[in-house]
């Protein structure tokens, strides 16, 4: 009999190698950084729904669901722009999980739970902006994608939410993206490929940027 193992694992666990990557001749450029252990949950509004919707975020959450390409962020949570009249809640420990989302938002939206089906990778260093620069079409230009903007985009022709988190203590820009499990391995692979001139610090956290 086959056995089954129920323990989560990362869809990255065979890629990611923690450590040093490409170019060793100057401080890393770019760190490259897993973020594991979350809680997701795509919310979309029923038809006719999205002001109620938008009630309903702010009284669970505490803030207003973004209604343009943006990222708000709370104590516990971040709201992440994914469509119109839809967002991401993405949070940790539970207390944003679908089981409890669905008591907040059952009169006015549809919920899926994306816990499991996403990878959450974080990009940021001196180089980050010219790493991702090689792959996507997006304008990461501070003028052009300050802190907390969004946008459903692709990177190498992957579909990502891509979001600029706070910037790092030593004022470096940080860009958070969330990928579809099935396409992360080969993601990761491209975004380490793109950063190895500028050498790379590669780890996994369980710390949401």
């Amino acid at each position: 009999m086959a056995e089954f193992s129920w323990v989560p694992r990362s869809p990255l666990e065979h890629a990611l190698a923690v450590g040093a990557y490409g170019a060793r001749d100057a401080k890393p450029g770019i760190s490259l950084t897993e973020i594991r252990n979350f809680d997701l949950v795509q919310v979309m509004a029923r038809r006719g729904k999205g002001a109620e919707l938008a009630s309903a975020a702010e009284a669970r959450v505490g803030m207003a669901a973004p209604d343009v390409p943006k990222a708000v962020s709370a104590s516990d949570a971040t709201l992440i722009w994914s469509g119109p009249d839809q967002f991401l809640v993405l949070s940790k420990g539970r207390k944003h999980a679908i089981d409890t989302l669905s008591q907040a938002f059952t009169q006015s939206a549809s919920l899926s739970d994306q816990s499991h089906a996403r990878v959450l990778i974080s990009v940021s260093g001196a180089k980050a902006r010219t790493m991702l620069a090689k792959l996507s079409s997006i304008d990461l230009h501070p003028a052009a994608f300050p802190i907390g903007t969004a946008a459903a985009t692709s990177i190498d022709h992957t579909s990502v939410n891509l979001w600029r988190g706070n910037d790092r203590p030593d004022g470096q820009a940080v860009f958070n993206l969330l990928v579809f499990a099935t396409f992360a391995e080969s993601l990761w692979h491209t975004m380490l490929d793109a950063s190895a001139e500028y050498g790379v610090d590669i780890g996994h956290s369980e710390e949401v940027e």
